[in-house]
């Protein structure tokens, strides 16, 4: 009898079906949002509902088929396959520089996608997990040898900006900005948790802010967007601080999509006008702007459900961090959450105006498929904590019982 109550157990409580039942909810509401935007684009480069639902559940589809492989791998085999994932990735991250998609470089001024046909795919969003499992690896390996001091501290955020670079130069060669941000909010976060003194990261996130706060303050000036302008900056992102600054101010030209997409928000009120009762028009709306059509047709309970549904995930994968108590595991899960964060905070912040527009998609609801993949095989990795975990637990029980 214990032992079918064992077997029982171990079915039931390896899969972390909450997290799964969030995603799933998550996907719904991405499916109704861009049936919605879809089936009210009026663009000439506008598809059909039923392609872009198609495509959207495909991606689905090889994004579950993906979480169920990434759970087969346990921790020791994360930590094996984290620099080959890593190589992997700079691999096509330089592949991508020669190879773009020469009609979505037209569109975006990204050399950030490669073409098969009508199929497109972005190495930078695949790249995401790999370089989460190779941060985790280098700061648990250091945390291994190295006690922490000032001079360790500072060798490891050292380490791990070396692990970085590579990657913010090849996005800085393909001119997206906004995925940059993405891996320098992973970067981050991992900083915090990695047990390094308050003493630097205290300073360095001042100054962080101070540089951020300073940028801005030179776009308002000519002589101050001259010298940004030497230092890389580029037309769009000037123009996008503009809108962001002031919304109103060109609303037919550089800021209408952040101004129609206010609009549209603001038009819902607080239940909405209905599914697919949309009425303001909105670029990009199935993918950047797809908080606006949620906004619009559901209203501030639409909103609040979608950003609770955010919460709730969030909180089961720290969840899954306390049962497992592995420090691996940890900056895993920490890397994987600062990447949702972020791009919730920023895509809904860009959507309401609070944030600047930078092309960043929200989880699990933006259409994408290379972004949507790189969300899955995160909660992949996710997941495996859990699955692995329980395995453990029971085996160790197992012994015990046989041993009884």
């Amino acid at each position: 009898m214990a032992k079918d109550v064992s077997t029982r157990r171990r079915s039931e409580d390896r899969i972390d079906y909450g997290i799964i039942l969030s995603v799933m909810l998550l996907a719904l509401i991405g499916m109704a949002a861009i049936y919605m935007a879809v089936s009210h684009d009026t663009s000439p480069n506008a598809g059909s509902t039923t392609h872009a639902l198609f495509m959207q559940g495909l991606w689905y589809v090889i994004g579950g088929i993906g979480i169920f492989v990434v759970m087969q791998f346990d921790a020791e085999q994360l930590w094996r396959v984290a620099p080959i994932l890593y190589g992997l990735g700079i691999f096509l991250l330089m592949v991508v520089l020669v190879a773009y998609d020469r009609s979505v470089f037209v569109n975006t001024g990204a050399k950030s996608w490669l073409g098969f046909g009508s199929f497109t795919f972005q190495p930078s969003e695949v790249m995401k997990p790999a370089y989460i499992l190779m941060l985790g690896r280098v700061v648990t390996n250091h945390n291994i040898k190295y006690t922490h001091s000032t001079s360790n501290d500072w060798h490891l955020i050292g380490e791990m900006f070396l692990w970085t670079l590579p990657i913010i130069v090849l996005l800085k060669l393909q001119n997206d900005f906004g995925t940059m941000l993405v891996f320098l909010a992973i970067f981050a976060g991992v900083v915090l948790v990695s047990g390094i003194t308050w003493k630097i990261i205290v300073p360095i996130g001042a100054a962080a802010a101070a540089l951020g706060s300073a940028a801005i303050l030179l776009v308002t000036q000519t002589w101050g967007r001259d010298l940004l302008g030497k230092l890389g900056f580029a037309a769009y992102q000037f123009k996008r601080i503009d809108s962001w600054l002031n919304p109103s101010g060109a609303a037919t030209t550089d800021s209408y999509q952040l101004w129609q997409s206010m609009k549209a928000i603001g038009s819902g009120e607080m239940t909405g006008r209905g599914f697919n009762n949309l009425h303001v028009t909105v670029p990009v709306r199935e993918s950047d702007m797809a908080f606006s059509t949620i906004g619009e047709a559901f209203g501030f309970i639409g909103c609040a459900v979608v950003i609770l549904l955010y919460f709730l995930l969030i909180w089961q994968m720290l969840r899954v961090v306390f049962d497992t108590q592995n420090e691996f595991y940890a900056y895993i899960a920490t890397g994987v959450i600062m990447m949702i964060v972020f791009h919730i905070f920023e895509n809904i912040g860009m959507n309401v105006g609070l944030l600047p527009i930078t092309g960043i998609p929200l989880p699990f609801i933006s259409q994408g498929g290379s972004f949507l993949l790189a969300d899955m095989l995160s909660v992949g990795m996710i997941l495996s904590m859990r699955y692995h975990h329980q395995s453990y637990m029971f085996s160790q029980e197992g012994e015990e019982f046989n041993q009884q």
